[in-house]
């Protein structure tokens, strides 16, 4: 009895934690809540951005930054693709400002800086971890 005690909050906390889904799983993020970054540039590239499966944050979306503009809304189990020029491009995560439930109150900025060139796609990541949060990190596939 024991060493369930122990052992149950030790789950629980493993439980936060988000996971990369199965690609049958990840559906793209719907239009509507594709903000900007969506028209094809000539010699531009593209930056994926996907986010992982888990209980944290779960129902709330996160606002994905493109220059720090907002480019789109994203849920747990989503995909979005953005369209950049090359150069530097500053991606990150904010809370959704859209939503005006708690989701969108709370205090959350990760940034990464993604260097793209003419015809090159690069893909990020969105994770949850029970003791970082939220953070954006490039996706080594």
């Amino acid at each position: 009895m024991r060493s369930i005690l122990i052992a149950l909050p030790l789950l629980l906390l493993a439980g936060c934690s988000s996971f990369r889904g199965d690609p049958e799983n990840i559906r793209p993020v719907p239009q509507e809540r594709l903000l900007a970054f969506q028209q094809t540039q000539a010699n531009g590239a593209q930056i994926v951005v996907n986010r992982d499966f888990g209980m944290m944050g779960g129902g709330c979306y996160v606002a994905i930054e493109v220059d720090r503009k907002v480019a789109a809304r994203i849920g747990v189990g989503e995909v979005a693709t953005f369209q950049v020029a090359p150069g530097t491009r500053v991606v990150g995560i904010t809370p959704d400002r859209m939503d005006d439930t708690l989701c969108g109150m709370g205090r959350l900025l990760r940034e990464v800086a993604v260097p793209v060139k003419a015809g090159e796609t690069h893909h990020l990541r969105i994770v949850s971890q029970n003791r970082g949060g939220f953070d954006i990190l490039p996706d080594g596939r």
